[in-house]
C-alpha cells in the first residue's frame, strides 16, 4: 500500500509541473502582503477556491516563476487512500529528488487542495515553512477548513483570504461585457448593456457554476444543493447536529428572508407552535454554525453602546442572493430585498465594518459602512424612486442618520435615477445601482 501511495505521489507530482494551469474568470480578492505566512483560502463551498488556487499559480508565472516551482497536489484522489501523517513527507522529498538545485535555494510554491483529510496536516504544514523556502497555499471544501478551524489549527501562521461567489464586476466578465471605472459615465448603449447585466445577475446569482446553467430549474436544483452539503457537512457531521428537522427548517427560514430584520426568539416561537422542537438555545448555536460556513452574515444595529447592539435584532444577509430564489416562491421574492443583498455583499468585499442604522424617529438606512482608509458611508438602497413620497422617505432617513454619523457620505443606491424635478439633498450620491456595481472603491464623489 505503501509502495502505491509512493507511486501516485511520483505521478501526481510529475502531472503538478507539466499541466496547463486552467483560466477561469479572473478573481479580485487579493492575497495579504505578509511575509513568513500561509495563505489560508477559504469561504462557501463552490464559490470557486480552486480556481482561485490556479490563478495565484498563473500570476506568478506571469512574474517569471519556474513551472517547475509551481506545484498543485490535491489529495482527493482516491488512489492515495486515506495517507498518513507521515506519509506528507514524502510528497516534498519525492518533489525534492527531482529537483535537488531548488531546495533551499529558490522559493516553491505548494498548493494543497482538500489537505484536511489527512489527520495531522497542520504539524505538517507548519514544519515545511520552518524547515524549507516554501510558499504556501491551502484550500478545501470540508468544515475542517472553515475560518475558524484555519485559524486555530494554523495558529497564526495562515492568512486568510476569503472567496465569495462572484461579484457583479465579475459576473459581467464572465458574460464578455466590459465593465468601465465607476467614476466613467458610460454612453447609453453601455448603460442599457449594463443594466440588462444586472438583471441577469440578480436572475443567475453569483456562484459560478450556476452562471453557466440556463434551465431555472436546473439551476435552482444545483442551489439547493448547495446549500444542502453545507448542512450536512459543514454543520451537521462537524458539530453532530441530532435535529435535522429544526436544522434544515431553520436554514429555510433564514434563506426566505434575506435583508430582514430576525429574531431568534420569534423563530423558536413559531417552530413551537408547528410542532418543531428546538431551543431558542440551539437555533443561536445553528446561526453560529451557519455564519462560521459563510451561508449567512447577521448585521447588529450600529450604536455606540454596546447594549443596544446586543438587545436590538440583527438584519440577516445571505452569502448569494441567489440562494434566497432558490428557496423561496417566484411570486414571494421582493426585488428590493434582493438589490439590498447583493449590496450587501458588495460591502462586505470593500468594508471592513458594516451595521445598519435607526433613527431617533424610527427611519431606517441600510448600511454603515467603514472603508478600509477608515472613511464611513451611510447608504440607502431603493429599486424604484419614482414616486416623490418613495423619495422622500428615503432622503429624510439619510438626513437624520447623519445626525448620528457626521463625517459620512451620503449614497442613494437606485436602479435608475429620479425626476429631474426632484431636490438632491446637500453631498449625497445619487447613483444608479450598476455604475455603483462598477467601482471597485467606496469613495464619495
Amino acid at each position: 500500500m505503501k509502495d502505491q501511495f509512493t507511486d501516485v505521489v511520483s505521478e501526481k507530482l510529475a502531472d503538478a509541473v507539466e499541466m496547463e494551469l486552467p483560466a477561469g474568470i479572473r478573481r479580485e480578492q487579493t492575497l495579504p502582503d505578509v511575509p513568513g505566512k500561509a495563505h489560508a483560502i477559504t469561504g462557501m463551498r463552490r464559490a470557486g477556491k480552486t480556481f482561485y488556487l490556479f490563478q495565484c499559480l498563473r500570476d506568478a508565472l506571469a512574474e517569471g516563476v519556474a513551472r517547475e516551482r509551481l506545484v498543485y497536489f490535491n489529495f482527493e484522489d482516491e488512489r492515495l487512500g486515506t495517507p498518513e501523517t507521515a506519509q506528507l513527507s514524502q510528497i516534498v522529498e519525492s518533489y525534492y529528488r527531482r529537483f535537488p538545485d531548488f531546495r533551499r535555494k529558490e522559493e516553491v510554491f505548494f498548493c494543497f487542495d482538500e489537505i484536511q483529510v489527512v489527520p495531522g496536516w497542520e504539524r505538517f504544514t507548519r514544519r515545511l515553512m520552518d524547515s524549507e523556502k516554501v510558499r504556501i497555499f491551502l484550500s478545501g471544501s470540508s468544515a475542517k477548513m472553515l475560518s475558524r478551524e484555519v485559524a486555530t489549527s494554523m495558529r497564526g501562521r495562515a492568512m486568510e483570504t476569503v472567496i465569495t461567489p462572484f461579484s457583479f464586476r465579475e459576473f459581467a466578465t464572465a458574460r464578455q461585457v466590459a465593465v468601465p471605472n465607476g467614476d466613467e459615465t458610460p454612453s447609453a448603449r453601455a448603460r442599457s448593456l449594463l443594466q440588462k447585466t444586472l438583471d441577469d445577475y440578480l436572475l443567475f446569482g453569483g456562484f459560478p457554476e450556476a452562471v453557466r446553467v440556463a434551465a431555472e430549474r436546473d439551476r435552482v436544483g444545483l442551489l439547493q444543493g448547495y446549500v444542502e452539503s453545507v448542512l450536512f457537512r459543514d454543520v451537521a457531521e462537524r458539530h453532530a447536529v441530532g435535529n435535522i428537522v429544526a436544522l434544515r427548517a431553520f436554514a429555510r427560514q433564514l434563506l426566505r428572508n434575506p435583508a430582514r430584520e430576525f429574531s431568534v426568539s420569534k423563530i423558536a416561537a413559531d417552530f413551537a407552535s408547528r410542532g418543531i422542537a428546538v431551543s431558542k438555545e440551539t437555533l443561536l448555536a445553528f446561526l453560529d454554525y451557519f455564519e462560521d460556513a459563510f451561508l449567512v452574515s447577521p448585521v447588529a444595529i450600529f450604536s455606540r453602546s454596546e447594549r443596544r447592539r446586543q438587545v436590538n435584532p440583527r438584519k440577516l444577509y445571505l452569502a448569494d442572493h441567489s440562494l434566497a430564489s432558490a428557496f423561496s416562491p417566484a411570486a414571494g421574492l421582493d426585488r428590493g430585498r434582493l438589490l439590498e443583498n447583493m449590496v450587501a455583499c458588495e460591502l462586505a468585499r470593500k468594508t471592513r465594518e458594516l451595521a445598519y442604522i435607526k433613527t431617533a424617529s424610527g427611519r431606517e438606512v441600510d448600511f454603515i459602512a467603514t472603508a478600509f482608509d477608515g472613511s464611513r458611508h451611510l447608504i440607502q438602497v431603493a429599486s424604484d424612486i419614482s414616486s416623490r413620497q418613495t423619495w422622500e422617505r428615503e432622503v429624510k432617513a439619510l438626513i437624520e442618520a447623519r445626525e448620528e454619523a457626521r463625517d459620512a457620505t451620503l449614497w442613494l443606491l437606485c436602479e435608475t435615477m429620479p425626476p429631474p424635478d426632484f431636490e438632491m439633498p446637500e453631498k449625497t450620491n445619487v447613483v444608479p445601482l450598476y455604475q455603483w456595481f462598477c467601482r471597485k472603491e467606496l469613495k464619495g464623489y
